[in-house]
């Protein structure tokens, strides 16, 4: 679909032979993690290394991107954007306080290895969420409380496999500058080559008192780390953005969906207005959303069809009843 401010296809992304070479100002993407997250068929494997490839070429000469990645595989996608032709140039942190623990109780591992029948110690209600038929659609039931039984399994009671995820890394990406051309030259050129300070800095708090050696009336530059809680510690300030609650949108089932409000700092960081920017992995359109309120143009594909007429509705909805800032 193609209307005004944004491009979006519901088509695979890897060729891109809608855009031309050096048509695009920025980066900003959501790839599949290669973890298997929540069984999803999509998330099985790393994104092949011919969408970094066909990205760069489509990207000007100096722009920056932002990729979202895992944690366990960051590594390995670091290594495909560098051989494909980006140059690594920081990891962002988007840290919160509310990830979903992934671990089990070893103690009643070793109970059931044992063949020991662990003890009841009361009921809890488990609430499965992420279905498609939307957030009043939650499966809900009781499930017994258990503590281990067993001598040995009562010493590692409690113990786990791992620790609480609390952030995601963004990889910060930048094609490099046309050879022969100093910073200067490129942005002239193309528009590109610098990040967005002025359109990123974070506001100062109500009755707070401008910081810094050289304070700025705006705000403070941009860190690399972005929190969702205030961590009450005095001169360090980030940017703070709640996680989704996927109840706030009945008909937005997709399971990995990031907060409008993180795309907002991220296009602004890496992007200047009216400048386009390339989504290969697009969901269920939030970059789009903040491009469009930001006035950004979007360029977004999405495989599955079910996500992309999702990222469809709300991108109409956004253009019917704009909100720019």
């Amino acid at each position: 679909m193609i209307f005004n401010m944004f491009k979006v296809y519901n088509k695979n992304s890897c060729p891109l032979k809608e855009l031309e070479n050096n048509s695009v100002d920025s980066l900003i993407t959501d790839p599949p993690y290669g973890i298997s997250y929540q069984h999803n068929y999509w998330d099985k494997d790393l994104p092949k290394k011919e969408i970094w490839e066909n990205s760069l070429l489509k990207v000007k000469p100096g722009g920056f991107g932002l990729v979202f990645s895992s944690v366990r595989l960051m590594h390995r996608l670091m290594v495909d954007l560098e051989d494909s032709g980006f140059l690594i140039k920081d990891v962002l942190f988007w840290s919160y306080l509310n990830g979903m623990p992934k671990s089990r109780n070893v103690g009643l591992l070793i109970d059931n290895e044992l063949g020991v029948e662990s003890e009841k110690a009361g009921e809890y209600k488990y609430v499965q969420g992420y279905k498609k038929d939307g957030a009043d659609n939650y499966k809900t039931e009781h499930k017994h409380k258990l503590t281990p039984s067993s001598d040995i399994g009562k010493k590692y009671d409690g113990a786990g496999l791992g620790v609480k995820p609390a952030y995601e890394p963004i990889i910060l990406i930048q094609k490099p500058l046309e050879k022969g051309l100093n910073i200067a030259q490129n942005i002239l050129k193309f528009g590109t080559g610098s990040l967005n300070f002025e359109g990123s800095r974070l506001p100062y708090e109500k009755g707070e008192g401008k910081v810094g050696h050289n304070p700025h009336e705006k705000g403070r530059v941009p860190a690399n780390i972005i929190r969702t809680d205030e961590f009450n510690d005095g001169y360090d300030k980030f940017f703070l953005v709640p996680k989704v609650r996927q109840h706030k949108e009945d008909f937005n089932f997709h399971p990995t969906l990031k907060p409008v409000g993180l795309m907002h700092q991220l296009v602004n960081l890496a992007t200047f207005e009216n400048q386009t920017v390339l989504d290969p992995f697009m969901g269920s359109g939030s970059t789009g959303i903040a491009c469009i309120e930001l006035k950004r143009e979007f360029v977004g594909y999405e495989l599955d069809e079910s996500y992309y007429k999702i990222a469809e509705r709300r991108l109409e909805a956004i253009i019917k009843t704009p909100k720019l800032f």
